[in-house]
């Protein structure tokens, strides 16, 4: 079952590099999800560091430089491709019945999402992708420059938003957002550092209520959708005009292209990397508003250079074989990414192993990648 809630297709009718992009998606997900499995997610709301230790800062930069927003950007990209494969696919076979059998699919997903956030783990994305593949459907039969406008308007807004906060929030509701943060980590040490099974099921539905009621919240929460919605938006129009299926006749392009999105991919990413070290996330200030651009711009950046980059080595046979196991985990995300919560949250929460708060940035990402590649590909070759 792939992100979108749709059937596995026969290898036969599979596109090798989308399996490809997907698995790796799988290994960064995993690597940048990590320290959301260890640690609260309120952990830096005053923006001081947990981890004093010099590998570990460096491994937590090179983390948020390189990964951060970036896999799940990538997988939002090939859930906008697969609308358009799976719902092509649906009205050939069953025209009157296609939007129908869609719909049910995305709402499954929206199910599974919202069990795997309010019981198992706060920070799941499937319900996410299912309520945008609603947007989708809506969408399906816009012109392409409304599309673009979508793009260009989602790449506006933190600049918008940071403005906004700029102008209308007042310290003082900062300072009483930090305060609740600082009591919601407080019970996440004590609850997943400690609890049973059950008690930290309960505080992951207190979570998952407080993410969609609270105001602020809510605005933290409606930008995450506005990032998801950018390359999912941009997946849609690379499906919807055919162009995975033309990777040979565009190679020039991409290679052109790659290289491009390395170059604003870094660049962000270096200012946005110097600029977060100078301001606090509880902060409002006018820089903030460069920082978020710069973010945006990066996430996007790096995404399109990575999925550019294993598109091009698939086209060669030699790395058609060395990605074949990687290929093999993007032919099974749903379950490889709900095993991913699985293994980690039976090592970090106090009802399983209990690393809770012990494991800092460095092992964080040696232990996603020894998960990920002595397990979960085994497993799904």
């Amino acid at each position: 079952m792939v992100p979108s809630a749709a059937v596995s297709l026969p290898s036969s009718q599979r596109l090798p590099e989308l399996d490809v992009v997907r698995g790796f998606a799988l290994l960064g997900i995993l690597i940048m999800n990590m320290p959301g499995f260890g640690t609260s997610f309120f952990a830096e709301a005053d923006g001081s560091h947990l981890w004093p230790g010099r590998i570990d800062q460096i491994a937590e930069a090179t983390r948020d430089l390189l990964f951060s927003g970036k896999f799940n950007s990538m997988f939002s990209l090939l859930f906008g491709i697969g609308f358009t494969i799976q719902l092509g696919r649906l009205l050939e076979k069953e025209p009157d019945r296609a939007v129908f059998i869609y719909c049910r699919r995305l709402l499954v997903l929206l199910a599974l999402g919202v069990v795997h956030m309010a019981v198992f783990w706060g920070g799941d994305v499937l319900h996410v992708y299912a309520l945008l593949g609603f947007l989708l459907l809506l969408l399906r039969r816009v012109s392409d420059r409304v599309i673009i406008g979508i793009i260009v308007a989602c790449l506006l807004y933190p600049a918008l938003s940071r403005t906004a906060q700029l102008l209308f929030v007042a310290p003082e509701t900062m300072a009483q957002q930090l305060a609740i943060a600082r009591t919601w980590e407080a019970a996440d040490n004590l609850t997943f550092g400690h609890g049973t099974f059950l008690e930290a099921a309960r505080l992951h539905a207190r979570e998952f209520a407080y993410f969609y009621t609270d105001p602020m919240s809510l605005w933290g929460m409606f930008g995450f959708y506005v990032q998801m919605t950018t390359t999912m938006m941009l997946g849609f129009l690379i499906g919807r005009h055919g162009w995975v299926r033309r990777i040979g006749e565009f190679m020039p392009t991409i290679r052109r292209l790659q290289w491009w999105a390395l170059g604003m991919g870094l660049v962000c990413s270096a200012v946005f990397g110097t600029g977060i070290q100078f301001i606090k996330p509880m902060e409002i200030s006018a820089w903030k508003i460069v920082i978020s651009t710069c973010y945006v711009l990066s996430r996007l950046g790096l995404t399109s250079f990575y999925v550019l980059t294993v598109v091009r080595l698939a086209q060669a046979p030699a790395w058609q074989r060395r990605f074949a196991p990687i290929a093999a985990t993007g032919r099974a995300p749903l379950t490889n990414y709900l095993m991913q919560t699985l293994f980690a949250t039976t090592l970090f929460y106090g009802w399983g192993v209990g690393l809770w708060g012990n494991v800092g940035p460095a092992l964080q990402f040696a232990l996603a990648v020894a998960i990920y590649f002595a397990i979960q590909v085994p497993l799904s070759v």
